[in-house]
């Protein structure tokens, strides 16, 4: 097994996803794949698309704050992949009304296009994909990273109605969405627009646990298998393989005498990732409305999986309906919680265990 920590996770748990995806990909089908952040979403499709020899371009939806920036992004991805000759050519034959080059060379939206030119540049930028496959031989997978967030400025739901099109037309384009398990029910209009959803849930605590020892052996460690040191590291990480990720890397780094992992290891191991990622957690808290993060450190610190009931409610001092209901969703959809389903649990092992330390 590899020593990068990224390469296995089709292989711990993740098989039959991994096997969908390569399914879905090599029969020019389109894909939403939901997960909390540090699932393996990302380094599944794109392990699914090498698997397919795809080309992959990538887009990063939270930083498309409007309909310009995200026509930038795409043309970006393109300008990677493509090339430059073939690229001037295209846009002096169709679009040199919408776009440019800068000095880099690279493809640019063109200053100052109105409302109906965006649109029109829209409609031919997504042409592009296709064209390169063709030209390439080759399939082509466009991942949208956090999609449904341009709803923010999509008001009128027209450039994701306009991309679903898209999906369904492009013969040699996969279109794969990112998003965050809330969001398996977005895609609201299956029957024109059908996409397979792959879902990636905690890994099963004995898959993980293989997993980890796995990875450490590669480095020559070892569970003590005389302490608790495999079940402390498995209730920190409560089957969040990024969580996990990071504390392998911990623990990889530090001088264990005779390469064995004690209890204490684990331990401080753990203190000293929450200690890194205090200052990453505080911002995050900071950028969240104040009745969320009241909610996330009541179920950091008293687990529940009725947190509508009254009693909850009246214990925490939370606010009734609706209020309520907006805050849990918006956990849910930031991906910082799970649903009822997985009975409201943070979604974020280490944040849930730096949460309840700074709160004690």
């Amino acid at each position: 097994m590899s020593s990068d920590l990224s390469t296995p996770l089709q292989l711990i748990g993740r098989s039959a996803e991994f096997q969908r995806i390569v399914e879905v990909l090599s029969k020019d089908g389109d894909l939403l794949i939901t997960g909390v952040p540090g699932s393996g979403r990302r380094t599944l499709v794109k392990g699914g698309a090498q698997e397919v020899g795809a080309v992959v371009l990538e887009i990063d939806c939270i930083r498309a704050t409007d309909g310009e920036r995200f026509l930038q992004l795409l043309a970006e991805a393109i300008s990677q992949n493509w090339e430059i000759s073939k690229m001037q050519n295209w846009v002096n034959l169709y679009a040199s009304e919408f776009f440019t080059f800068d000095v880099e060379k690279k493809l640019k939206v063109s200053r100052s296009l109105g409302h109906k030119q965006l649109w029109q540049a829209l409609e031919i930028l997504l042409d592009l994909p296709q064209i390169m496959a063709v030209d390439l031989h080759k399939r082509l997978v466009l991942i949208l990273h956090s999609f449904p967030h341009i709803r923010s400025w999509d008001r009128g739901n027209l450039w994701a109605t306009t991309f679903r099109r898209k999906i369904n037309q492009d013969s040699h384009v996969n279109y794969v969405l990112i998003a965050t398990i809330a969001e398996t029910s977005y895609h609201t209009d299956e029957n024109n627009y059908p996409l397979a959803t792959v879902q990636l849930p905690p890994l099963a605590r004995d898959v993980l646990a293989v997993w980890a020892r796995e990875m450490l052996h590669v480095h020559r460690l070892t569970f003590d298998s005389r302490s608790k040191a495999l079940p402390l590291f498995l209730d920190a990480v409560q089957g969040h393989i990024g969580d996990a990720m990071a504390l392998i890397r911990r623990l990889r780094t530090s001088c264990l005498p005779d390469n064995l992992i004690t209890e204490q290891n684990v331990t401080e191991a753990i203190e000293g990732l929450l200690k890194d990622l205090s200052m990453t957690y505080e911002s995050l808290l900071m950028l969240l409305p104040a009745n969320q993060v009241h909610l996330l450190e009541c179920l950091a610190l008293d687990p529940t999986e009725k947190p509508q009931s009254k009693d909850y409610i009246q214990k925490h001092g939370l606010s009734r309906g609706g209020s309520l209901q907006g805050a849990l969703a918006g956990l849910q959809h930031k991906g910082l919680i799970y649903g009822a389903e997985q009975s409201y649990e943070l979604a974020m092992p280490l944040l849930n265990l730096w949460l309840r330390q700074r709160l004690s």
